[in-house]
């Protein structure tokens, strides 16, 4: 890396986050300028070059991510050094946002002179809905101003679904969603386009391609947040605009922009208490910007169908080779989570009126159906978190967002964990490249017991609570959040196995999967994420199955080997009067007995925890 390559990412830091915002920079690490230093050119490149050659060093435990399966060698570096991580911290290295900031400063004059030609095109992602959509509002917008109509596309990416291990599930209610999504902007005369690009890397110049068919000079985005979205959308702004085509990419997904909010000294929060404070001041302050509704697309002019006749007859296509549902998932998955935008406001509304104002009573009793669900429908985009807390807000009929019913106060501070997750992943990205937000606990030395691994998944661990809730996300695609606090401490501190496989897994598995939730929500159990429970505190099985089932109904619905058991022994069968006797272990298809004692599994944990914590390795 030269000193211009240096330069380029301090001035991209510095486009994106102001002096006031930032923390000291780390002085070991420090990569070396010439507004600060009188050297000679040729020695600020050396040890530039040398600061940066150290932070590129893999982990000494990488290998055994990549055996593991953890680190997808085909398309991602090996494990970076705790030094590498600390040096985002420290703002050393520029966050993949301030690439895109910069990219976007950079060509804003260049794109601002760009004169709309033949149509303008709107990019969906992560956004597959009409109603209060921003990106699509404003290119509606751009359009109709113009006089020219507005044209949508979807780009399938096989790559991006084994990259980020996208449960075959979720592209189900993807591709079910665009069906509806299709069918809903032909009624306005606009064609969606969709199709598959085999390569990942190809997308930016296939974008370019049918732009330019096209004839089309405008392209709007919603902003995706992890980190090989950033980038590719850093590099597709400078791209386009050297084409002559103008990108904008804009925030949609959060209700307060990532990066909005910091602490009296000007640091990002990475604690949720004093965040959510700062959230709700935010939004009470600027309530009519951040809960504005934006507008969904007008209709194209009659001229569209002549025009682009042949889009309007694009088929929506199947899911890749190995990622497609069989035909008894399909029939009980699309039972269970009906597709589009429609389905999503119908079930914010029922939820609104029949459960949210127990749901700080009972939010956390699996069998009862007291949540939402509503997360499918957050994390495919066919529903905006601003309209959830408008909804809510409706309903508690109280201006402020942190008064009235604690149903409802209690439901929109959960939606805000899912701002705040999006938050740290922008502030601290490299969580979204295979390391924890405390990066000494990359230094732990887990187990890789495929046996128990394997256990853990099929539900077949020997404590109810843990393997019903196994099962209910097998059988349905989601599981009730509870249980994913029991089934991840489980696997962390019961099993000692790697968070990253337990993170995988739910990726692969849930419909509902979103990076920066999912990676928040294992974080806090593993306890080496942000604002975790001390890796000390331990969940109980047995005691949280007690809690928080008591009765056994959620066990007996989802463990039918166990659905004569009697009393309290249903929160261990094989132990409790009332129970099974042990012999019945034995037997095919019986229920198993326990793989691990819970005490021997928690002094076994505390000791990996201070080992790995304690260990001196960069």
């Amino acid at each position: 890396m030269t000193l211009r390559d240096v330069r380029i990412r301090k001035n991209a830091f510095q486009a994106a986050f102001p002096p006031s915002r930032r923390s000291p920079v780390h002085p070991r690490l420090e990569c070396p300028s010439s507004f600060r230093s009188s050297r000679g050119l040729e020695t600020q490149r050396a040890e530039a070059s040398r600061n940066l050659a150290r932070l590129r060093e893999p982990h000494h435990l990488a290998g055994v991510g990549e055996e593991h399966g953890i680190v997808l060698r085909k398309y991602y570096p090996r494990e970076m050094t705790n030094a590498r991580a600390q040096a985002y911290k420290d703002n050393i290295l520029p966050r993949p946002i301030e690439l895109l900031a910069h990219a976007q400063s950079e060509t804003s004059s260049v794109r601002a002179k760009i004169a709309v030609k033949n149509a303008v095109v709107h990019w969906f992602k992560m956004d597959l809905r009409l109603y209060d959509n921003r990106a699509l509002s404003m290119a509606s917008q751009k359009a109709a101003a113009a006089g020219v109509p507005l044209i949508c596309v979807y780009l399938l990416s096989p790559e991006d679904f084994e990259a980020h291990f996208r449960a075959p599930v979720r592209i189900d209610f993807m591709l079910r969603t665009l069906a509806v999504l299709q069918t809903d902007l032909a009624a306005l005369d606009i064609p969606l386009h969709v199709e598959t690009v085999d390569r990942r890397k190809d997308i930016p110049s296939r974008m370019l391609e049918l732009m330019q068919g096209w004839g089309a000079s405008h392209l709007f985005a919603n902003m995706e947040y992890e980190v090989d979205e950033l980038r590719r959308e850093a590099k597709m702004v400078r791209m386009l605009a050297n084409e002559g085509i103008s990108m904008e990419v804009l925030h949609d997904q959060c209700v307060v922009n990532p990066g909005s909010l910091a602490s009296g000294t000007g640091k990002q929060y990475s604690v949720y208490s004093p965040w959510f404070r700062a959230w709700v001041a935010y939004l009470h302050a600027n309530m009519d910007l951040l809960l504005e509704v934006h507008e969904s697309p007008a209709r194209n002019p009659a001229s569209a169908r002549t025009k682009y006749g042949k889009l309007f007859e694009c088929t929506i296509p199947e899911a890749p080779m190995g990622q497609r549902l069989s035909a008894e998932e399909q029939t009980r998955f699309h039972a269970l989570w009906p597709a589009g935008e429609h389905e999503a406001i119908d079930r914010l509304n029922k939820f609104c009126e029949e459960r949210i104002s127990r749901y700080s009573e009972r939010r956390n009793f699996p069998g009862d159906a007291c949540t939402s669900s509503i997360s499918v429908h957050l994390s495919a985009g066919t529903l905006s978190a601003r309209t959830a807390v408008r909804a809510a807000r409706e309903k508690n009929k109280a201006k402020n967002l942190d008064a009235g019913a604690e149903g409802i106060k209690t439901w929109i501070s959960e939606v805000a964990w899912r701002d705040f997750y999006k938050h740290v992943l922008v502030h601290w990205p490299y969580i979204c490249m295979n390391k924890p937000f405390k990066p000494e606990y990359s230094n732990i030395e887990w187990s890789y017991n495929n046996t128990h691994l394997q256990a853990w998944k099929d539900g077949r661990t020997g404590f109810p609570i843990v393997d019903a809730a196994m099962r209910q996300c097998k059988a349905t695609g989601w599981m009730h959040n509870r249980c994913r606090m029991i089934v991840a401490s489980f696997l962390c501190k019961d099993l000692l196995i790697d968070w990253r496989l337990g993170e995988r897994y739910f990726m692969e598995t849930l419909i509902d999967g979103d990076f920066a939730s999912n990676n928040g929500g294992w974080g806090f159990s593993a306890s080496c994420g942000v604002d975790p429970q001390p890796y000390f505190r331990i969940f109980n099985p047995l005691l949280q199955s007690e809690k928080f089932d008591p009765r056994g109904e959620y066990i007996r619905k989802w463990i039918p080997e166990l659905k004569n058991v009697q009393g309290n022994a249903i929160h261990d069968p094989y132990g409790r009067v009332g129970g099974l006797p042990k012999s019945a272990a034995a037997k095919e298809g019986a229920y198993p007995m326990r793989i691990v004692e819970h005490k021997d599994a928690r002094e076994a944990a505390l000791k990996m925890y201070k080992a790995g914590i304690d260990r001196e390795r960069p």
